[in-house]
Parts: C-alpha cells; structure tokens; sequence
C-alpha cells in the first residue's frame, strides 16, 4: 500500500467515524473505507491532493441549460443541444445539463434511474461527447429519489438493492422543527410488505428522501459518481444537499452529518480525479450557506444564492445599498473553493437566501414588482404555520423589463447591467441557456404543467431560434451578441479570476463598483455600472486611479489618459476600467 493510499485510508476512516459516530453498524469502518476507495479508483501511484489548488481559472464559465431547452425533429436533443453550443456558445467553456436521467416528476429531480440517460434526451456517448467538448457539470440528487425507482419497489417489496434505503420516521416523532421549502405534508403514508411505513419526503410525494444512516446508501452513491466520472463529469452539484441527514426534534437541515458526508465525498473525488469539483445547492440564508466552504475541505464551490434578489432588486430600485452591504460582508473565498454565481436558473429566484439582507418592505416590493412582470410568487410555511414567499419564478428578462416604477425602455440594457456586474464578481459564473438567450415567460408550459417554475423552462424550437438568432432586429439576437461580447472579454482578464482580490467601492447609491486585482498585483480592473434609469457622472479621481498608468473601458475600448476628469455613464452602463486590455 502506497503512502497515499494509506493516508487517505486512514483519513476516510476518520471521516466515516464522524458521520457514523451515533449510529449502530455491523460494518467495520475500515473495511467500509478501503471499499469506497477502491470503488471511487483511486491510482496507487497518484501524488498526494493539494487542499488549497485552484481548478478553474478566468476562462471558466459555465451554461446552465435542461438536456430539451433546444429542440429539432428526428434528432436527438442532447445532439441538438451539442450543434447549438458548437455554433452559438463557443465563448463558454463549460456547462451544466440538468439531470438527464429517467425521471417522474420536477423536470428530472425525481430520478427513477441514476444510472441511465433519459432516451428521450439521447445516450451515454451524446454526454460524452459534450463532455470531450466541454467541461462537463451534472446534478447529483443525492436527498431523494423517485418513488417509481427499482429502489423504492424494492423498499415497499421488503427485500433486494433498495429495500432499507429509504428515511422513515413515526408520525408521533416530534417534527415541528423540521425546516423545508414546501407546504405538503412531510411524512407520506406507503404499505409495505413489512406493514405500514411513513416515508420522510421533503419535497414532493413523488420524491423519497435517502437515509444515510444506512452506509449502502453512501456507497451507491460512490459508484454513480465513478459512473459519471468515467463519462467525462467533472463537476457534480450535490442537489438539496442541505436536507441529507434528518433527525426527530430537529430542524433536519445542515447537521453536522451532512456536512462530513460532503468532506468525505470531497476527499474521495479529489483523489479520483485531479480537477474534479463539488458544488454544493444549499438555498438557505446566505450565512449559512456559506458553512458549506468548511476549511476549504468541504465544497469546492457555493452557490451564491443571494446574488439574484439582491442584484434585481437593486436594479428595479436604483439603489445599490442592499447589494453593497450583502457584498462587503461576503468573505473572499480561500484558495481551493469559490464562489458559483448566477442570477437566473431553472428554479427562479429564491427568497430565503435574502432574509436578514432585504427588510420586509423591500420584499414586499420586490415580490409586487416581479407579480406585475407577469411573475409568480411560491410560497413556503413559516414557523408560524403562515404562508411565506419562497420563490419568485419569472424569466430574467421580463424580471428586469423596468423599475419598481412600472415597464420602460430600458429592458436590454439593465439585462446586459446584471450580467456585467455578476460576470466581474469574484467567483465562476453560472449563465442560464434563457438569459443568453433572452426568453421570455412561457405562459403556454406554465398553464399546461401547472408549476410556476414552468414560467423559465422554455423549449426551444431550433429552426425558430436560429431565424431569431440570424435577425439583428432581434432582442433574442441582441442578448447573445452583446453577452457574448462581455464574456469574451471577461476570459482574457487574470484580474477576474474567480480568486483575485475584491474590494468594494462607495460610490453613492446610484452607482455600484468594485475592484478586482490580479494575484501577481499587475492588473487591476475597475468595475462600475449606473443602476439608474438616468445618466450619472462618475468622479475618476474617486477611484484613486494609478496616474502614470493609461486606462481602459475594456467594454467600449476608450482609453482614459487624464485620471482627474469625469465619465459619464447612461443608463445601466457598465465600464471595466483596466490598466491592462
């Protein structure tokens, strides 16, 4: 056994320990570490993991997009999918396809098949193919499985893979804390050949949570991350991570079991593959969701979940005073872990990772204004048994189509405003296929499925998107030109890479800027955008602008030679003031 095998070994038994800690096994640890590594394939002759290596650069970006969203007859999507991304998204070099798996409901999070790819999506070499081409990001849906999975037969069968795979609680356990996104009832009534048992689903019926009490679960879970691993996924987004581990007369939310179950899937996939990264889906209130970093030994990545409220609501507003104050306090992520950002996915815009960021009156308008955009608003249980808004499902352009003041002109450019200011932000973003694209809401799938998330899940006909990606008149056509342009120029900067140094600026509250800085100190980028329906002045000598250097708007390309004067800025434009470019 080689000296890395052997720490490593002893590192997972530890880890198991932890997690195990309360719970009666007839499994020696040891044996179930040795096990998990060798299923996982760990080289005997691979150098010992580095914790604080950085696995992404400036050039990542990734395109979150369902394996359907493009669509052409006799042809299968993930093909279709492929030849848009070969001949529109060249700019982007990696992305997310939503799980691909045989499902039952949730647009594919109720997995009845997690070894599969969906037929009607395509097949294992499709994914590979994409995989080859690009970096390769796939969900996990590591909480719960579909209740139509061999899994769960099993579960109600009593017998074969899956029959004790499945959380189940008394409906006399004491479960008022239980913390969850959803209003339906949490415990689901199921006969088995053992009597009948109450299934813990924390979000649909349809959708049964694991228990990780029981060490097969994590070990299946190990073999479908080699299976996806050996397809060409390097990344893996660990789906509603935060609900893994539950407990009676708890919250069942972020205990610290689910925390070590992360850690040890971080140290089995950094040494199964070298630039393997974990992203952990935690939409929590942001100072929790940041716990999800660890020591840099937990995820690799952290959703940044509070970024859409607040940048939407900053630019609906005019004022950046909530979005200033949540990014001052956000601390910069050590080397080893970053930050995902986003402003749009195919979940709309959570609100909870905005409560204690936004006061009430502020949601309140945010959640009006967004209802009159055509959005609609989810709504969870409070503690209180009271109806609370969750979730705000709205495609991002019609979200960002005018101010709290009604609809204006101003759509297109306060969209390409969202976009500069997330593409700046320290981090890696995260693009939706409908934001390159501009879609607007889908009321046609929303009346037809009945789900509010269905208002952002268009599926486009591809004949269609080209003849509007071919106009110039086109707002689809505008959208992805001038994204395009922005990410072309954002992937040749060292100062924005997702680690370089960021500092905020105080520029009022109808500006908002922040700095960027290389890590070998020689490029610096300034990034400030107008947040008004209005044009500003901007102060250079604010900035404390270096006076013997020449500076740039790396996104217009006008050269800046006299520090002291000042730019004006129209309406939700942004500059990229460099020293270099």
């Amino acid at each position: 056994m080689t000296t890395v095998i052997k720490a490593l070994t002893h590192k997972v038994e530890q880890q198991l320990t932890c997690i195990y800690k309360d719970i009666p096994l007839t499994q020696n640890l040891h044996e179930l570490a040795n096990q998990l590594i060798e299923l996982i394939r760990v080289d005997p002759n691979r150098s010992a993991v580095q914790p604080f290596d950085n696995h992404w650069s400036e050039k990542d970006i990734i395109m979150i997009t369902y394996g359907d969203s493009v669509l052409k007859q006799g042809e299968r999507p993930l093909v279709t999918l492929q030849h848009f991304m070969d001949k529109h998204i060249q700019s982007i070099n990696s992305v997310h396809i939503l799980p691909f798996f045989p499902y039952s409901s949730d647009d594919g999070f109720a997995v009845i098949d997690y070894s599969s790819v969906n037929e009607a999506l395509g097949n294992w070499q499709d994914i590979s193919v994409i995989g080859n081409q690009k970096r390769l990001m796939s969900d996990l849906v590591i909480n719960h499985c579909s209740s139509r999975s061999l899994w769960f037969e099993n579960f109600t069968k009593g017998e074969g893979a899956g029959h004790d795979y499945f959380f189940t609680a008394d409906p006399s356990d004491d479960l008022t804390q239980v913390v969850r996104p959803r209003t339906s009832p949490l415990l689901r009534p199921t006969a088995t050949a053992k009597g009948e048992k109450h299934v813990w689903c924390t979000f649909s019926h349809d959708q049964v949570d694991f228990d990780f009490r029981n060490p097969n679960v994590l070990i299946e879970f190990v073999k479908i991350i080699r299976q996806y691993l050996d397809a060409g996924v390097n990344i893996f987004r660990l789906d509603a991570v935060a609900f893994l581990w539950k407990k009676a007369n708890s919250t069942s939310i972020n205990l610290p079991e689910t925390h070590e179950v992360i850690r040890l899937l971080r140290t089995l996939v950094e040494h199964a593959q070298d630039d393997a990264v974990i992203i952990t889906e935690t939409n929590i209130p942001n100072t929790q969701n940041l716990t999800y970093f660890g020591n840099a030994n937990e995820a690799h990545c952290i959703y940044n979940f509070s970024l859409p409220p607040l940048l939407i609501n900053t630019l609906i507003t005019g004022s950046c005073l909530y979005l200033k104050r949540w990014l001052m306090s956000m601390p910069p992520a050590q080397n080893g872990t970053t930050y995902f950002n986003f402003i749009a996915s195919h979940d709309g815009v959570g609100l909870r990772p905005a409560e204690g960021l936004l006061e009430d009156d502020e949601l309140i308008t945010l959640t009006e204004t967004m209802a009159k955009f055509g959005g609609k608003i989810s709504c969870r249980t409070n503690e209180a048994g009271e109806p609370k808004p969750y979730e705000m499902n709205i495609a991002l352009y019609d979200a960002l189509q005018g101010t709290v003041d009604g609809a204006d002109e101003w759509n297109l450019e306060r969209f390409i405003c969202a976009h500069a200011i997330m593409l700046g932000l320290e981090g890696i973003p995260g693009i939706y296929i409908h934001s390159l694209l501009g879609t607007h809401n889908d009321y046609d799938k929303l009346k037809n499925t009945h789900h509010n998330r269905s208002i952002n899940r268009h599926r486009w006909e591809f004949d269609a998107l080209e003849a509007e990606l071919a106009n110039e008149q086109s707002s689809h056509h505008q959208v992805l030109t001038q994204l395009t342009k922005l990410i072309d120029i954002r992937t040749a900067q060292a100062a924005f890479h997702p680690n370089a140094i960021q500092f905020t600026l105080h520029l009022g509250l109808s500006l908002f800027g922040f700095w960027r800085q290389s890590s070998d100190r020689k490029q610096s980028i300034f990034c400030i955008s107008n947040i008004t329906n209005e044009p500003l002045e901007l102060p250079m000598n604010e900035l404390n602008l270096v006076l013997t250097e020449s500076w740039k708007d790396l996104i217009s390309g006008k050269q800046y030679t006299n520090v002291c004067e000042s730019i004006t800025l129209s309406p939700y434009q942004t500059v990229w003031l460099s020293n270099q470019g």
